[in-house]
């Protein structure tokens, strides 16, 4: 039952001014494996301190396969991995071996620097195997920009479960429908992982200055167009939003939070509100210093790395 107001939904919106924009991602090739890009978008950069959406999967690999993301640098982000189906092994420079599945989160926070990779390890390459998921970048507050990087893992069962009527809600990062993650966060935000029945309404979480959705699978209803899989749509400020699931039901991440009090650069994997602090870290990348500058590499894969792009 619903235990929280908040979750309990209005009419169904009808104005379709309602929705600034729906966004249809492009297709990226990482090496053998397809992801699609929702942000940055032409038409909209960010959704709140979102700055980064690759929808990975879903993907089939046969025996031997795998993802092999080889380690390379980040600065000035948080970055939210969040799987569906699959596993996969996050290392990084601070020493972390994590092994992330279903349901779980994995919240790295770059800071000045830090470097990680993410690997099928021997135990998923003995059979077929599917992978699913979303990596998500949020951009740091700029008195956070330079702090210390850090790492964070939450299994499912800790993260706030909401159910009822047809529509169940995982909050992933932030705060939703009156429950809170307890994921570390700066500032206002929201994400959660939601599943709905056919013609289920849900409520967009209100309090949030920026919302938008992503949908992995069905379909929704909203300001009278129908948002299918793989689409992202953002919302006007300040309306009450209700959408409807289709008739085959629906799965969607909805997302938000206040914008940045100034613009973000956004080059390769480097995040700053400063351009110059970005060419530093090229700089640093390109030297290979490792250890003795800005990057490390992660102990136990530090035997190859992603170069600086031409």
């Amino acid at each position: 039952m619903s235990w929280n107001p908040t979750f309990d939904p209005g009419p169904l919106t009808t104005d379709p001014d309602a929705i600034e924009t729906v966004i249809i991602p492009r297709t990226r090739d990482l090496g053998g494996f397809e992801v699609r890009r929702a942000l940055p978008a032409a038409a909209r950069r960010m959704v709140g301190p979102f700055v980064f959406f690759d929808q990975m999967g879903p993907a089939e690999f046969i025996t031997g396969e795998g993802i092999d993301v080889r380690p390379h640098p980040h600065i000035g982000l948080g970055t939210v991995t969040y799987l569906l189906d699959g596993h996969f092994i996050h290392k990084d420079s601070l020493g972390t071996d994590q092994r992330i599945n279903p349901g779980e989160v994995n919240w790295m926070i770059a800071g000045r620097g830090i470097t990680h990779s993410e690997r099928t390890d021997a135990q998923g390459r003995q059979g077929r195997h599917d992978l699913f998921g979303v990596q998500t970048w949020l951009a740091l507050p700029e008195d956070r920009e330079e702090m210390e990087p850090a790492f964070e893992h939450h299994g499912k069962e800790v993260l706030p479960l909401l159910d009822a009527e047809g529509k169940r809600a995982r909050v992933i990062l932030g705060h939703a429908w009156g429950a809170q993650a307890p994921v570390s966060t700066f500032g206002d935000v929201f994400y959660a992982d939601v599943r709905l029945e056919a013609e289920a309404k849900l409520p967009m979480p209100d309090g949030h200055e920026d919302r938008g959705l992503h949908v992995l699978s069905g379909s929704v209803h909203v300001a009278g167009q129908e948002i299918s899989a793989g689409q992202m749509a953002v919302f006007r400020p300040g309306d009450a939003i209700t959408l409807q699931a289709g008739a085959a039901g629906a799965r969607l991440l909805v997302l938000g939070g206040d914008t940045l009090n100034g613009p973000r650069y956004l080059w390769w994997n480097f995040v700053s509100s400063s351009k110059e602090r970005i060419e530093e870290a090229k700089e640093q990348w390109r030297q290979g210093r490792w250890g003795k500058g800005q990057f490390d590499l992660p102990p136990g894969d530090d035997q190859e790395y992603i170069p600086l792009p031409d």
